[in-house]
This record gives structure tokens, sequence and C-alpha cells, in this order.
């Protein structure tokens, strides 16, 4: 969820344009794990109240990377996780090697 700074920014018309046409020059890859269920346009460099009017950081395509919910919750809370880096759940939630992951996908 958005904190309070910065919920003008993803409610804008700017925004969901930008993050509409990211999501589609992907084709809903995830860039991390490399699944077709990319849903989410992460910001590389967190947004903050300093940075949140630069579209340099906040509209910069260069900036942004297409998730999915896995990767993304990863990223956020990978100091409260005890899920090794190259690993996801798979729909049984065990742990597997992300390329088991994504081989048994194919």
């Amino acid at each position: 969820m958005a904190r309070d700074f910065a919920k003008d920014f993803y409610n804008s018309k700017a925004w969901r344009d930008c993050a509409k046409a990211y999501k589609a020059s992907k084709f809903g890859i995830c860039e991390r794990c490399k699944q077709p269920k990319g849903t989410i346009v992460h910001h590389k460099v967190y947004l903050n109240e300093e940075n949140i009017n630069d579209v340099t950081v906040t509209l910069n395509q260069e900036n942004l990377e297409l998730l999915c919910i896995d990767c993304h919750n990863a990223e956020h809370f990978k100091k409260y996780s005890s899920l090794p880096d190259g690993y996801t759940f798979d729909e049984n939630g065990q742990a597997v090697p992300v390329y088991s992951s994504l081989h048994n996908a194919l």
C-alpha cells in the first residue's frame, strides 16, 4: 500500500499511463523470475518525500521493473524472510529454486 506522501502520485493519470505502458513493454513477464505473472511496476529507487515530485525518478522507465507479487514481496520484505535468495514458493507452498518453478511452469 502506498504511503501517504505517494498516494496522489500513484493515483495520477501520469503514473497509470506510465505503468501501463511499461507493463505492456515487458509482455507481463516478471523481470526477476522470468515467469509470465508480472503485475507490479516497481521503482528500483524507492520513492520518498524528497523525490516524489522528480519525474526523472518517478516516471523514468530506467527506474522501473515489472515484478510478480512473489518477487515484489521478496524485495520489500526480504529482511523479514527466512527464504534464501533464488527460491520461491510453489503452488503447494513449498520452497523451490526459482529455476525449478520456472521449468515447471513451461
